[in-house]
């Protein structure tokens, strides 16, 4: 055979294959930057892999909020996972009112109508905020609400800088429930939160109620009692154009909802944050539990 003209053929292949593989289905997974929402993104991109067979980009560690909202309107990512509270109010700026199947609806309709994104069925659990004490500070001066802590002391406080900016995050907090604080708040990453409260750097923290470092150290979560926070049920938030797109994706999707409690949230990520194993090995495990627990 003439090598130029087997040349020709494999450089005609090569192209072929190139054009084929640039045209390949594929669907993006975004996620914001703290465990929890990498764990989650990385359980989504595996169901699809596995229940739909399209090829998953990953864009976790997206950042906060905002940027993985603008991320899935501007169609960089076709969908992540997101809380009812946090889109209520730092996404729609509506006051933190309301019950979960008020506030669900709420959202999924603005969402639908402002940028034709869906609200899928929550996945099973509300992280919502928790503000947290040390376990000997609670029992010493018998602090079980956040009420009983505004009465006690002004505290050294330690938060997200997320939260210190968010409007159902620290100033209506503070205003509230009359909380004082001993100097300006500390912000700090997420991450952080539970080795200042350990190392006394702060003696209160605002955290998140599925920390799975909340799981296994001696911290007291102090009661929302006059209802500050709203409800923060996790659901999966699509492109509509997308799920019209795939067939497959909605029921793939569907098939975790409700599968996740409070509990098995806090593990997954205690998984992650506590015993160091890689997000996509964490994920892996779940489903392979999940699909058995679901025949």
């Amino acid at each position: 055979m003439d090598r130029t003209k087997a040349g020709a053929g494999i450089a005609a292949g090569l192209i072929l294959l190139l054009a084929a593989c640039a045209r390949a289905p594929t669907i993006v997974v975004g996620s914001k930057d703290f465990t929890e929402q990498v764990l989650l993104g990385e359980i989504l991109a595996q169901q699809i892999e596995k229940r739909v067979g399209v090829r998953v980009d990953r864009k976790l560690h997206l950042g906060g909020t905002l940027l993985a909202h603008e991320a899935l309107v501007q169609g960089s990512i076709d969908l992540y996972p997101e809380y009812t509270g946090t889109a209520l109010t730092a996404i729609l700026k509506r006051p933190p009112a309301g019950g979960r199947a008020a506030v669900l609806e709420a959202v999924r309709a603005a969402y639908r109508r402002q940028w034709r994104l869906a609200w899928l069925t929550p996945l099973g659990f509300t992280d919502t905020f928790a503000m947290m004490v040390r376990g000997e500070t609670a029992r010493a001066a018998r602090l079980v609400t956040i009420s009983d802590a505004a009465r006690a002391r002004p505290w050294r406080l330690g938060a997200g800088y997320e939260f210190r900016q968010r409007p159902d995050g620290l100033d209506g907090l503070l205003k509230t429930y009359g909380l004082r604080t001993q100097g300006d708040p500390l912000s700090m990453d997420l991450g952080l939160l539970y080795s200042a409260l350990q190392g006394r750097q702060v003696d209160m923290i605002a955290a998140n109620s599925t920390d799975g470092m909340a799981s296994v150290l001696d911290v007291a979560i102090l009661r929302d009692d006059r209802h500050y926070f709203p409800p923060y049920e996790c659901a999966v938030v699509a492109r509509e154009d997308t799920l019209a797109r795939f067939p497959k994706l909605r029921p793939a999707l569907e098939q975790l909802s409700g599968g996740l409690t409070d509990e098995a949230m806090r593990k997954l990520n205690y998984q992650v944050d506590g015993r160091h194993q890689p997000a996509a090995e964490v994920a892996a495990e779940f489903l392979r539990l999940f699909t058995v627990n679901s025949r």
